[in-house]
C-alpha cells in the first residue's frame, strides 16, 4: 500500500462524505 493510494482513497473517502451530507441537508429543505 503506498501513500499515494491511502492518500486517493482519503480524499475519495471524504467527497463521498460530503456529497451524502449535502444530499441529506438538501431533502431536510
Amino acid at each position: 500500500m503506498t501513500f499515494d493510494f491511502i492518500l486517493g482513497g482519503g480524499i475519495a473517502l471524504l467527497l463521498a462524505v460530503y456529497l451524502l451530507y449535502a444530499l441529506l441537508r438538501a431533502e431536510t429543505f
